[in-house]
């Protein structure tokens, strides 16, 4: 049996349910369903999914970052954060256990224009490395989630022109790349290691849709020990709603 995946940084959960939220759900039928930058707080929306057991993390600050996984499988267990205080108040991350892995989300900081913010997330990369490095060490690892940078050239449509932006510094590719080699694969270049041109987040300026001007940041990943367990890969650019669209994995 295959199980389906989806993450999607919805921009806004409220205002992604009055652009279609519920068809694209209903329509993608996940086994588990991730959300990122849901922006709301407790009690703001009931959201009514049969047949799923809901997960949210809210912010600390109102209308900002939070996550949320809806599950068909109910886990074993659920952690919210890393564990880390000063990186906890974002609503950034959710562990869902199951027998054979460990499912997270994770919406990753943004390090802001001038790369104000560069330091807070390095602290982030590093300490949610060592995260999923620890549960490694016990089952397999799958996180996905809006991490908020193109790794390679390839992943981007401008790539010359973004160097040392936020989202594309030597900082946050090197710290990518090290969180790969510490033995977890980026599926879907595992799949299409040469595709170019697919993105899965696009300005809302300069008609950058319209045209594909994107950059791919938004991953699912696993540990090496599942990749013989690894089906499909999609990204499915047809689908809007937000300035992102969602990310699908399979697994056998």
């Amino acid at each position: 049996m295959s199980k389906k995946f989806i993450s999607w940084n919805v921009n806004g959960i409220r205002a992604c349910m009055t652009k279609g939220f519920m068809d694209v759900f209903n329509m993608l039928d996940a086994d588990i369903f991730c959300l990122q930058e849901t922006k709301m707080q407790e009690g703001q929306l009931e959201l009514t999914l049969d047949g799923y057991h809901q997960y949210w993390h809210y912010a600390k600050k109102k209308g900002y970052s939070g996550t949320a996984i809806f599950t068909k499988e109910e886990p074993m267990s659920v952690r919210y954060g890393i564990g880390v205080d000063e990186l906890d108040t974002e609503g950034r991350i959710i562990t869902l256990e199951f027998p054979d892995f460990y499912f997270i989300t994770e919406y990753v900081p943004n390090a802001q224009d001038g790369l104000k913010r560069i330091d807070h997330r390095m602290k982030w990369e590093d300490a949610f490395r060592n995260y999923v490095c620890e549960l490694k060490k016990t089952k397999g690892v799958v996180f996905c989630g809006d991490l908020n940078v193109a790794h390679k050239e390839i992943d981007l449509k401008n790539p010359k022109t973004n160097r040392g932006n936020p989202g594309f510094s030597d900082e946050e590719r090197g710290k990518f790349g090290e969180l790969l080699d510490a033995g977890f694969i980026d599926t879907f270049r595992y799949f299409y290691p040469d595709l170019e041109n697919a993105y899965s987040w696009w300005s809302y300026r300069f008609k950058a849709r319209e045209k594909n001007v994107g950059w791919r940041i938004d991953y699912f990943c696993v540990s090496d020990d599942m990749a013989d367990r690894l089906e499909g890969a999609k990204i499915h650019s047809d689908i809007f709603g937000s300035d992102h669209c969602p990310v699908e994995l399979t697994i056998k």
